[in-house]
């Protein structure tokens, strides 16, 4: 999903099919809404995140229907900068972040990341 994220956002089109193939509920809609603001702003997203997630939980064990995973993202190697001059926005600096993720299984079998939650810089 933040690949997929990070893809779109180096035009800013918050209309990438790519996204829904990844997300869907909350997640979708927030990560949408994140890249519609940056294209009505003219700006666009540099770099790619890295992540490290790990399953922390899934519900039922038997046979899985929502799972949870945590992650320490590093955004160091990201920017948003202003389109076509690449001039850089004065955005919140990057670094190793907490995210935590609920995944759902959906009714064709895939899993798609229903919500999740990125805390501030240093809180992993």
């Amino acid at each position: 999903m933040w690949q997929s994220m990070a893809r779109a956002g180096e035009t800013s089109n918050w209309q990438a099919p790519e996204l829904a193939q990844y997300a869907t509920a909350n997640a979708l809609t927030t990560i949408t809404r994140s890249i519609y603001t940056d294209h009505f702003n003219h700006v666009v997203s540099r770099g790619t995140p890295k992540n490290y997630p790990q399953v922390t939980s899934a519900e039922p064990q038997n046979a899985p229907e929502t799972v949870m995973i945590s992650d320490c993202g590093d955004s160091s190697g990201t920017s948003k900068v202003r389109e076509g001059t690449n001039d850089p926005i004065n955005d919140a600096p990057g670094g190793r972040r907490a995210i935590v993720a609920e995944v759902k299984k959906q009714a064709d079998g895939t899993w798609r990341v229903n919500q999740f939650a990125v805390q501030g810089v240093g809180s992993c």
